[in-house]
């Protein structure tokens, strides 16, 4: 938990706002808080003269002055020193950025704090686009057929909500049982700001579901929790991605990068490659604010490509034989 007392108000009222305003999740908070606490550690090194070491800063004396002196000029000055001297590379860099314009834009929007923005046209760094990591159609089936463990029941029914669905962990770990309607074959979640959303289960999903409530103890502490340990607790978040570990190595899948959030970039690509779902439709089920994010799903693979190749109408038309002739 983030103490209050040692940090200045400012930042305090920014991580209220983010918290209670705003709805963002904890960790979430607690990277902004990260960022913002070693920005303001920055200040007072280079603005204030601290010879204190940098991680030992203190920074709950800050004062306001020196935000609102800060230019954009500034902030340029200052993701050169992350990047020289704190070795941040442009995602982290671009990290900082957004946390810095979040922070900001409250201070000038929302607060008396500053009159204007001085950093609202502070660019984020560049960043390569690679196409996320994903398991194949013949990969997914393999993984299904290899989770084998004391609570198989559970453990496939999270495997399948994830290759199906597409959702977060967060999302899967709060799932409760009165979220969950087999008449109407629908699903709630509640996804990033606490939005929710409801998406529909197939006959794999409702199975898994059915299978899994059928077998398992009622919850001890939390009656309404769909998924639960061994201790009759909800399960945490830690504990699936045990589950979805196991499961990869078992299935000879843990060397190729793949995680729990890659589980969510596999439903996402094969709706997309073997469902042809649109990518508005994409969009929804996973929970996209905006298209763009949904629109790194529509790479294709290289098998796809050799298709549309090897489909073209003109693919078997050879005139080289008959051109030689011509020749003769």
């Amino acid at each position: 938990m983030i103490d209050y007392t040692e940090i200045p108000p400012y930042l305090g009222e920014y991580i209220t706002y983010l918290r209670v305003v705003k709805g963002r999740g904890e960790r979430t908070i607690e990277a902004y808080y990260t960022d913002l606490r070693m920005f303001l550690r920055y200040l007072k090194k280079t603005k204030l003269g601290d010879n204190s070491e940098f991680d030992e800063i203190d920074i709950s004396d800050v004062p306001i002055s020196v935000i609102q002196d800060f230019t954009l000029n500034d902030a340029y000055v200052f993701l050169d020193y992350v990047s020289r001297n704190r070795s941040n590379a442009a995602t982290t860099r671009a990290r900082k950025v957004s946390s810095l314009k979040g922070f900001f834009k409250f201070l000038s929007v929302k607060t008396t704090y500053l009159t204007k923005d001085p950093i609202k046209n502070l660019e984020l760094p560049s960043l390569k686009k690679g196409l996320p990591h994903f398991m194949t159609l013949e990969q997914s089936i393999d993984f299904l057929k290899s989770v084998n463990s004391n609570n198989i029941e559970r453990d496939y029914c999270i495997i399948t909500l994830f290759l199906n669905c597409g959702m977060r962990l967060s999302e899967l770990v709060g799932i409760n049982r009165q979220d969950i309607s087999f008449t109407e074959r629908t699903l709630r979640l509640l996804g990033k700001g606490n939005k929710e959303r409801v998406i529909y289960i197939n006959d794999a999903c409702i199975s898994a579901i059915q299978n899994y409530i059928s077998s398992r103890e009622q919850p001890k502490s939390e009656p309404d929790a769909l998924f639960i340990s061994r201790n009759g607790k909800r399960i945490s978040k830690r504990r699936v991605q045990q589950i979805v570990e196991d499961t990869l190595k078992a299935a000879g899948l843990d060397k190729q990068g793949l995680s729990t959030h890659k589980l969510r970039h596999t439903a996402a690509t094969l709706m997309y490659q073997h469902g042809n779902v649109d990518t508005l439709v994409l969009k929804e089920v996973l929970g996209h604010k905006s298209i763009s994010t949904t629109e790194i799903y529509t790479h294709v693979s290289n098998k796809l490509l050799q298709n549309a190749a090897d489909n073209s109408p003109l693919a078997n038309v050879d005139m080289t034989k008959s051109k030689k002739q011509d020749k003769k």
